[in-house]
């Protein structure tokens, strides 16, 4: 049990003064944790959570980069500082980066049209000139040289493919022209792609995170004409990390024969692809003849869209790519585990960035930085936790989950005893707090913001609720990342897809995950005004919800370390199951599909009886619960199928898994789900049984932990 009986007594402000529960979830005895957790929550400070920003994002730290070692070199500083046992983990990873960008269009008389990209500026940031600034461009893409008719296709999503088919607009060796927004920029590579495609033009509209949405940047927090969104176009949803070592870890002597070559992994583009400005998509739209778009297609730049197609405006593309094997780097710090070392609670935020990432990553950074200060204040008391705490800084997270992936890949057998890993990326942005999880730990993040104080008065418990009653009215927009969650009568807290470096943990090796933020209007993501001065005018001035991230981050660590029972909900696992499979069902039905779904409604209520048995003996801690913990856990692992998913192995939760046309959204029972969407029966038949294998596995777990 964690020591207490050292722990110093501290000054708690108003903003930490909310009683703590008498009791909760995984514990016997609350009392001695509510004071753990009382000194903890003393500790995280706004103000240096705003130095630690400001150090972090004093100068531009793409993946690879010196100045991406330096941050490395930071936040070991601050872990070995707090006490915890650190190291600096270099890997060695396939990366590009751009030798040279340039688009440029004319009309079908060759009338210049556009030369670009155009270089980010607005008429006053003090930080968008810096000469580190690397242009524009998107992560795995491929290099090329081509010039074709230019094609618009709204979203790049499937059914905006299809409507473009269905208009007799045959893409193949055309550039197609699409918008950010509604799935992964990867997905749209690879369907274009799939459709035979010359190349990729991704812009961002201003209906979308501009003008239209209100002031943009420096009056607002909206995107300047000339802001453009970089990012990786790695086929994440066949598998992230180093391309060439999936389910291995890029280990600096990894020998290269270890290694698929570059040209055939699996998970990189084929065409070249350049992210753009709507500066600069607008004369090309503007030009553009044929049909009018559909409804629906229309964005918010000054004139009617059209979907092209007509040989009225050629496109040239001049991309080259520099891929090299790159060095990136990884900070760990550990605190060893008195009772259960072996036992692991991972909590991980990345810190590269493709400019300066004040929100994206290092918001969340800087929040991590304050919950280990805070963690290592109790060290210093005396303090020590039940179970191993692991706090990690992620690299090349941008480029496609790449150092999270490779630390998971690498520490496998051990990580199939981790317990729990808690994630935050775009840690702040805005006052409203958001969550994504397994269900097993939904229940557990509201138990945690019920003790968090809030900056605007109550919990964060209470504010994030008030916030999601008043969102049909407001109509608040959600972060890309943040999914619809399951409502069960209250706060919603979604689920699981990818973007973010929790992917490895839950999707790969089947570890319990979370994933926390603070959003609000945010227009300037993965763009050069993704800044200091952006984030002190726009998102957090004062720093309070660093602070609360920060506090939230922490007692997430510190419950799960300390518990003696492990705090998971497997009746609302179960319920989840139940309402997928539900749904499944009436999919198939409307499709007229064949499935039946009499086995898996079987194992479903077998699953659900005994998470309700379970959940009894949890209730009840009997001091000595090892066996009953090791059955807890052993749980979520039922759930991996070793053969994966069908034409992506590497993904082997059958819950959960980002969706290969969607590529960030979660998409639930994936097997089962994908194969009704390709209306394909048999194989949707196949992958039910595969989870209904799983289910039974997870329902005898907890039977025989309950006899």
């Amino acid at each position: 049990m964690a020591a207490t009986t050292a722990l110093l007594p501290i000054a708690l402000t108003a903003q930490t003064a909310l009683t703590p529960p008498d009791s909760v979830f995984g514990y016997k005895d609350f009392s001695t944790q509510a004071k753990i957790d009382q000194t903890f929550l003393a500790v995280p400070d706004a103000k240096l959570a705003g130095e630690e920003l400001k150090t972090l994002t004093a100068v531009p730290h793409i993946a690879s980069s010196k100045e991406d070692y330096a941050t490395a070199q930071y936040v070991a500083k601050k872990f070995k500082a707090a006490g915890l046992e650190t190291t600096i983990v270099p890997y060695k990873v396939w990366l590009n980066l751009p030798a040279e960008s340039k688009i440029t269009a004319t009309t079908a008389d060759g009338k210049p049209l556009m030369s670009g990209p155009t270089p980010e500026h607005v008429s006053h940031d003090p930080f968008q000139d810096d000469p580190r600034v690397i242009m524009p461009f998107n992560g795995s893409s491929a290099s090329g040289d081509v010039t074709a008719d230019v094609v618009y296709a709204n979203y790049g999503r499937p059914e905006d493919f299809q409507k473009l088919a269905d208009a007799g607009i045959d893409i193949a060796g055309k550039i197609v022209i699409v918008r950010y927004g509604m799935n992964f920029r990867g997905v749209k590579a690879y369907i274009a792609q799939e459709k035979h495609a010359a190349g990729l033009v991704i812009y961002s509209d201003p209906a979308d995170d501009g003008y239209f949405r209100g002031d943009k940047y420096p009056n607002g927090p909206y995107r300047p004409d000339t802001g453009v969104q970089r990012g990786s176009i790695q086929y994440m949803f066949k598998y992230p990390g180093d391309p060439t070592t999936p389910g291995i870890a890029s280990t600096p002597d990894l020998p290269m024969s270890k290694r698929i070559p570059p040209s055939q992994a699996t998970s990189q583009p084929t065409i070249p692809s350049i992210p753009i400005s709507y500066h600069d998509a607008a004369p090309i739209l503007e030009a553009m003849k044929g049909a009018t778009v559909p409804h629906g297609w229309q964005g918010a730049l000054p004139f009617t869209y059209h979907l092209g197609g007509a040989g009225a405006v050629k496109v040239h593309l001049v991309l080259k790519q520099d891929y090299q094997y790159r060095t990136i780097w990884d900070v760990i710090g550990k605190i060893p585990g008195t009772e259960a070392p072996n036992d692991w609670v991972v909590a991980g935020n990345h810190r590269d960035a493709w400019v300066y990432g004040a929100v994206d990553p290092n918001s969340g950074t800087a929040a991590m930085l304050e919950s280990v200060h805070g963690i290592g204040e109790l060290l210093k008391q005396g303090w020590r936790p039940r179970r191993t705490i692991v706090f990690a800084s992620w690299d090349a997270e941008e480029e496609g989950l790449i150092g999270s992936t490779e630390w998971a890949e690498g520490h496998a057998d051990e990580l199939a005893h981790a317990v729990a890993y808690f994630n935050t990326d775009v840690g702040v942005s805005g006052p409203n707090f958001d969550a994504s999880a397994v269900p097993s730990l939904k229940e557990f993040i509201r138990q945690v913001t019920k003790e968090v104080p809030s900056p605007k008065g109550g919990s964060v418990y209470d504010q994030w609720k008030k916030q999601q009653d008043q969102r049909p009215a407001l109509g608040v927009q959600e972060h890309a990342s943040k999914e619809s969650a399951h409502l069960d009568n209250d706060v919603e807290i979604g689920d699981l897809g990818s973007g973010s470096d929790f992917t490895p943990f839950i999707q790969h090796l089947g570890v319990p995950s979370s994933d926390i933020g603070s959003g609000g209007p945010y227009g300037v993501y993965h763009s050069v005004f993704d800044n200091y001065a952006w984030f002190t005018m726009n998102a957090d001035p004062t720093f309070v919800y660093e602070q609360e991230m920060a506090r939230v981050f922490g007692l997430e660590v510190l419950h799960m370390a300390d518990a003696d029972v492990l705090p998971y909900d497997y009746v609302t696992y179960a319920r989840e199951i139940e309402e997928y499979i539900g749904a499944a069902k009436k999919k198939a039905q409307t499709e007229g599909l064949t499935l039946d779904t009499s086995a898996a409604e079987d194992a479903t209520k077998q699953f659900l009886a005994a998470a309700k048995a379970i959940k009894a003996k949890q209730d009840h801690p009997s001091g000595n619960d090892a066996a009953l913990n090791t059955s807890l856990r052993a749980t979520e692992g039922d759930f991996l199928s070793a053969a994966g998913l069908p034409n992506r192995p590497w993904f082997k939760h059958t819950v959960y898994a980002p969706g290969e046309y969607t590529g960030y959204a979660a998409v639930v029972i994936p097997g089962v789900n994908e194969a009704l969407d390709a209306k394909k029966a048999e194989q949707a038949q196949a992958q039910l049984a595969v989870l209904t294998e799983a289910i039974q596995r997870a329902a005898a777990t907890l039977e025989k932990a309950g006899e």
